[in-house]
């Protein structure tokens, strides 16, 4: 099969086109998961629930966002990004309009956790793995990056916005603008959005003809299931995978649903705990680019080592920096901690497409799955720990010893430079190649 390159009318290459309109549709799902974190306290208020069945809602949403991606990459593969990206937008939308009739506990499990979950669920990390796979050979560290910080980043900087909407017009409408930044990116992903470069007549981004692969049309199903047994029998695999679960645990498992709540325990308004948390999301765009920039030129390895140490070391000084005044102390950690925040993904993901080659994608989805079960873990298990101990602080010592492990998993794992250069076969011929490799 022959494809020619891309004409010479195309001033800049459409690969950047997709990624910009991807970039859009990541922070216009985003704005859904800014507001758990926010919303806690008004929801007690109202309906009465305790932080922990409101962290059970959030667990279940955390869960199935992981837990969706690796089958959404398969989804993409047999129906297409575009198709799959606006399905999800319009499923999220939904679930979050119908909170505002919600007079249960239940209904918050299902609209918040699951609705929510399924829809941002397939437009997670799966989505950013499927685009820098298809659309970018050169400067994938560096595409991932940016795209990881605008889903990461999107969750942080509405959190301002929802705690305003709260504070003068209630919580309901806070969860109606959500929907709406949802629904304005629809347009754009139905007009702009294509699935694959031979779409346009064009190669990926600094690619060949033979650098975009044919789809895989087997069931979206059996494409996930078989990425995950494959996946299973690797060391590579549960090393990634218990570095992101505690990865999870440690930043929207824990921090992002839970710092607020925990900064107005110790006298700070809501609204400083969250623009706060902005801010956050502001460094997270520096950090994560720059760590996409990174990975193009330093072992992965290396820097997860660094992330996961630093970002333990940083959780054990937090407690104390808590009190009803901003200090110096905690504007340090704050944009420390937004620079480390997602910085662990283009790192990750280049170690997937070291090891996995065309299947990455998919796998990467699991490695997400498990990122989002410790974000799940974490979201239910600090509000248990809040309810029983009324504090905060052995949430935050427990995650901070989990981060050191991560940094001692990650160094550990071992560097395979002979897959990616089959990345180019057909998938049944990359896995054959892999596994050989492997022994």
């Amino acid at each position: 099969m022959t494809t020619t390159a891309a004409p010479p009318t195309h001033r800049i290459h459409p690969a950047w086109w997709v990624a910009a309109v991807t970039f859009l549709a990541l922070v216009g799902a985003a704005a859904f998961r800014a507001v758990p974190g926010v919303l806690i306290d008004p929801l007690r208020d109202e309906f009465g629930w305790s932080v922990s069945t409101i962290s059970a809602a959030v667990a279940v949403n955390m869960a199935l966002y992981g837990l969706t991606a690796p089958f959404a990459a398969a989804l993409m593969e047999r129906f297409g990004v575009r198709r799959v990206v606006v399905a999800a937008l319009l499923l999220t939308a939904l679930g979050s309009g119908l909170t505002v009739f919600m007079t249960a506990s239940w209904q918050l499990v299902a609209l918040w956790g699951f609705a929510v979950g399924l829809g941002t669920g397939s437009m997670a990390l799966s989505l950013v793995a499927t685009v820098t796979g298809r659309w970018f050979v050169a400067r994938r560290g560096l595409v991932s990056g940016i795209l990881t910080a605008g889903g990461a980043t999107g969750q942080l900087v509405f959190l301002p916005l929802v705690a305003w909407a709260d504070q003068h017009w209630g919580w309901r409408s806070a969860s109606l603008g959500t929907t709406a930044a949802a629904l304005a990116v629809v347009p754009l992903v139905a007009w702009l959005l294509r699935d694959r470069p031979r779409d346009l007549g064009v190669t990926p981004y600094g690619g060949t003809a033979a650098d975009d692969v044919q789809p895989v049309r087997a069931g979206a199903g059996r494409t996930a299931v078989r990425g995950l047994a494959e996946a299973v029998r690797r060391r590579p695999f549960w090393l990634l995978a218990g570095g992101f679960f505690i990865c999870g645990l440690s930043t929207n498992g824990l921090v992002q649903p839970h710092f607020i709540p925990a900064a107005h325990d110790h006298g700070m308004p809501v609204t400083t705990a969250a623009g706060l948390l902005a801010v956050v999301g502001i460094f997270d765009i520096a950090g994560t680019v720059f760590s996409g920039w990174l990975t193009d030129r330093v072992d992965p390895r290396l820097l997860l080592l660094a992330y996961y140490g630093l970002r333990g070391f940083s959780l054990f000084l937090l407690p104390p920096l808590f009190g009803p005044d901003l200090q110096a102390s905690m504007i340090a950690f704050i944009v420390f901690y937004g620079l480390d925040w997602v910085a662990t993904v283009p790192p990750t993901l280049a170690l997937c497409r070291e090891h996995f080659g065309a299947r990455a994608p998919v796998v990467f989805g699991w490695v997400f799955a498990a990122h989002q079960l410790g974000s799940a873990f974490a979201a239910y298990g600090g509000g248990v720990i809040r309810d029983v101990t009324g504090s905060y602080d052995l949430a935050w010592y427990l995650a901070a010893g989990l981060c050191m492990a991560a940094a001692a998993m990650s160094i550990s794992i071992r560097r395979n430079r002979t897959t990616p250069t089959a990345t180019t076969l057909p998938t049944d011929r990359v896995t054959a190649a892999a596994d050989q490799a492997h022994g």
